[in-house]
């Protein structure tokens, strides 16, 4: 343990009616306040990887509204780490306290560098990391969205035995860590379902290299035109589900890839019988810059 961390439980949720399925979530979202779920899995290896080589900065990418951004820059003033974060688009340089994450990430220490996006793009060459050692001298380098080989082992802790009992695991995917610690350590027989909030084919590509196991799949109708896109049917499902289940969502993972269980759950994709384990991945910290974003377009918010 690298700080006090809250309890991931499993709680029942309410599926479609007459369908035959027993539906659960598990809590990931309430291990802690600012380094939930995935995040803090993958950032567990990682951050003490960096202490025991003596590393006092960390570095990583990510956009306006990461949650990867927000889960370091908190992480690293829990435990004493300096830390950078180099931020796609330069337009929001001087926008930073009109941004809920960015902002969050400040207060917490964090040091920004914005670049351009064709820029951010190289942002793993060696030319470009050589460029932000030449400026920020030694560090550790997190990956865009944690994702690495110690960031998978962190992922592989998500299931335990009691979860043995489960016929599919479902997750939402952005960079394809967490799926990746899931199939691992996923069990013969069950299925693992990953739910992308990019559009695209290359995520399977990635996930390929850090998996040997075939039982996953990708489920690639659910992204609703893209990453951080979004329309009233998805924010009526969130504020609906929320209201049933006293479960809030985020409206770039986890409330799409509900969305798409509930479809695929009323289309009978899953058998009779079936146990589905959701794994909340958090991310919640997201839904007061997409408020900010649906209020300027006169649309419904997030409850």
């Amino acid at each position: 343990m690298i700080f006090k961390l809250g309890h991931s439980i499993n709680q029942q949720i309410s599926a479609p009616d007459n369908k035959g399925v027993e539906l659960f979530i598990k809590r990931e979202d309430e291990i802690h306040p600012f380094v939930s779920g995935n995040k803090y899995r993958k950032l567990k290896y990682n951050l003490l990887e960096a202490k025991k080589n003596g590393f006092k900065t960390l570095l990583t990418f990510g956009g306006a509204f990461s949650n990867h951004i927000a889960a370091v820059a908190s992480a690293g003033n829990l435990l004493g780490f300096k830390t950078i974060g180099i931020i796609r688009g330069e337009e929001l340089e001087d926008k930073i306290f009109d941004n809920e994450t960015l902002s969050f990430a400040k207060q917490n220490g964090m040091q920004f560098k914005f670049v351009s996006r064709r820029d951010y793009r190289d942002k793993t060459t060696e030319a470009f990391l050589a460029k932000l050692k030449e400026v920020f001298n030694d560090f550790y380098l997190i990956p865009e969205g944690g994702t690495n080989n110690l960031a998978i082992k962190g992922c592989e802790e998500i299931l335990t035995e009691a979860d043995n009992v489960f016929d599919y695991i479902c997750c939402a995917v952005g960079t394809g860590g967490t799926i990746s610690g899931l199939i691992n350590c996923s069990k013969p027989g069950q299925q693992v379902l990953g739910f992308p909030a990019l559009k695209g084919t290359f995520l399977r590509q990635d996930i390929s290299k850090f998996v040997a196991r075939t039982n996953w799949d990708l489920i690639t109708s659910y992204h609703f035109g893209g990453y951080a896109k979004i329309n009233e049917a998805l924010v009526t499902f969130i504020n609906q589900f929320k209201k049933i289940n006293g479960i809030p969502l985020d409206p770039v993972y986890t409330g799409k890839m509900m969305f798409g269980i509930f479809d695929l759950i009323n289309k009978d994709y899953f058998e009779k019988g079936s146990k589905i384990l959701v794994i909340h991945t958090g991310g919640l910290q997201g839904i007061k810059g997409m408020n900010l974003v649906l209020k300027n377009k006169n649309l419904s918010i997030i409850e």
